[in-house]
């Protein structure tokens, strides 16, 4: 008979129809099931444990709980770091039946502190306590507020030796005891604490305390310090337990993630790791690299290295339009379009009054229909503008002169190598970079919301799972209107399977900007 057969246990008649086989005979019939194969070799049960194959186990149970429980007070023990079962057992009373048992015990307690006063001693705190509970308790139930249980709490150890046992029994009492909680083993049980803490839902110890809701819930560990998914990508290793912290941030309700760290303290290694392994599952990472930090990564995994500089070869057009969604009308991705570079000139200007706001939101409509691209247009065909086409316009408008003067040097001066031309960038692979380093500081900024802008587009246009990373992205931070674009597709993002992780250095930087907060 196998060993699972004796722990759970066969009525009589079936150990009578059941021969006796040897091992030798169990192979050369061929009746060998699971459980003769998972079994452990030998089970020995003692007063104070069972050894099961190679370990030893030990049972035990909770006798007494402190008059009030803390929230999350049984996570310090599901969080250690060792092997162990846990089995809650939760029976409910009927109502009707404790609210009788409640009515003698109230009377009962009652009839001592008129006993007492009656014999002229000093009143009984512990009675004045327990009558105040009991009358609260009753209140509660009669309300169905409240409802009284029968709970069982089991652990069962494993161990290699006795003395392993032995610390972590010491272990578990420690932490227990000094929140009032007592346990003992289950002696002469071990049997039926082991079956009990088996996923069988078997209450075999049968050792209960009486609980009503509130207390009970404060049982349950939710306050753990896990963080798992049954899919996803390794992050780390949890400190508390030593235990994997795995999850998939595209099965969360928000996508986006956020890294502070000082200088040096590895949020570029942490956010490389967590891009290789993204790369895995198959879905597409981009990444705004303004130190040039992820040019070898693209090398090695065959992605796409875009340098953004004044005298780059890659250039982006800030008036390229997308293709309308299925749910989205060419009028609205027109005027989202519009907006977007009126925050971009804004940024280029320096700042616009409202006159020149309104001047400038004017110049752009009109630049479009210059090259008679409307609401109506089917935007798969349209030649979009270039910024030589808005200074134009520009300059045949009222009040439009001081504007183009200001303007010249984006399409004219030093600075108009990267934006005044058509887009030639093509993001046709899992892993692209656009790297930002050798533009100089001052337009940085200008810079990152083109091709975050860009970025936006493409990801409007063609709807797959996305991780946009934007490093140092306080750069994006020091001015409103970048800001308030990364604000805009970070809450966005998850309609389009986005997900946008920041990485910056100080926390600050973000909250300085009410953009950031």
């Amino acid at each position: 008979m196998s060993i699972f057969s004796k722990l759970f246990g066969k009525n009589k008649e079936a150990k009578q129809d059941i021969s006796s086989i040897l091992p030798k005979e169990i192979f050369e019939a061929g009746v060998l099931e699971l459980k003769d194969i998972i079994a452990p070799s030998a089970l020995k049960i003692t007063p104070r444990g069972i050894s099961l194959g190679e370990k030893i186990l030990r049972s035990f149970f909770v006798i007494s709980y402190p008059r009030f429980l803390s929230e999350g007070w049984f996570s310090p023990i599901i969080n250690m770091d060792r092997v162990f079962d846990v089995s809650i057992f939760v029976h409910p009373i009927e109502t009707s039946r404790v609210l009788r048992q409640f009515q003698r015990k109230v009377a009962e307690v009652q009839s001592q502190i008129h006993s007492r006063e009656e014999k002229g001693l000093v009143r009984d705190p512990k009675l004045d306590v327990a009558y105040q509970d009991l009358e609260n308790l009753r209140d509660q139930l009669q309300q169905a507020q409240e409802r009284l249980f029968d709970v069982g709490l089991y652990i069962t150890i494993y161990g290699d030796n006795d003395s392993e046992l032995d610390k972590m029994e010491s272990e578990i009492k420690s932490i227990l005891e000094a929140k009032l909680i007592y346990v003992k083993p289950a002696l002469f049980q071990q049997e039926q604490g082991y079956k009990s803490t088996l996923p069988l839902g078997n209450d075999l110890l049968e050792v209960h305390s009486k609980l009503n809701s509130s207390p009970l819930s404060s049982l349950f560990p939710f306050t753990s310090f896990d963080l798992t998914s049954d899919k996803g990508i390794l992050y780390g290793v949890n400190r508390h337990n030593s235990s994997l912290v795995l999850f998939d941030r595209f099965s969360l309700e928000n996508y986006n993630s956020i890294v502070f760290g000082q200088s040096g303290g590895g949020k570029s290694y942490a956010t490389k790791l967590e891009i290789f392994r993204t790369l895995m599952f198959d879905t597409e990472v981009i990444v705004i690299d303004p130190e040039r930090e992820y040019e070898y990564m693209a090398e090695a995994t065959g992605g796409r290295y875009f340098k953004i500089s004044l005298n780059s070869e890659h250039h982006i057009n800030p008036f390229d339009l997308p293709v309308p969604g299925p749910d989205e009308s060419a009028a609205n991705v027109l005027r989202s379009n519009i907006i977007n570079l009126v925050g971009l000139f804004r940024l280029m200007m320096g700042g616009l009054t409202a006159e020149e706001d309104a001047i400038v939101d004017r110049a752009i409509t009109e630049t479009y229909a210059l090259k008679d691209i409307t609401a109506e247009s089917d935007f798969r065909t349209i030649e979009p503008p270039l910024m030589s086409d808005f200074e134009m316009v520009l300059v045949g408008m009222e009040g439009g002169e001081s504007l183009a003067q200001r303007f010249s040097k984006y399409t004219k001066g030093t600075w108009s190598g990267f934006i005044n031309r058509p887009s030639n960038v093509d993001i046709n692979k899992k892993f692209a970079v656009f790297s930002l380093r050798d533009m100089e500081d001052e337009l940085k900024p200008i810079a990152m919301y083109i091709v975050t802008h860009y970025i936006w587009n493409v990801i409007r246009k063609d709807l797959k799972k996305r991780l946009l990373v934007i490093d140092e992205a306080w750069w994006m931070m020091k001015s409103e209107d970048t800001a308030s674009f990364l604000m805009s597709m970070v809450k966005r993002g998850r309609k389009y399977f986005l997900g946008v992780a920041t990485v910056t250095q100080d926390v600050g930087d973000f909250l300085k900007s009410p953009y950031g907060l």
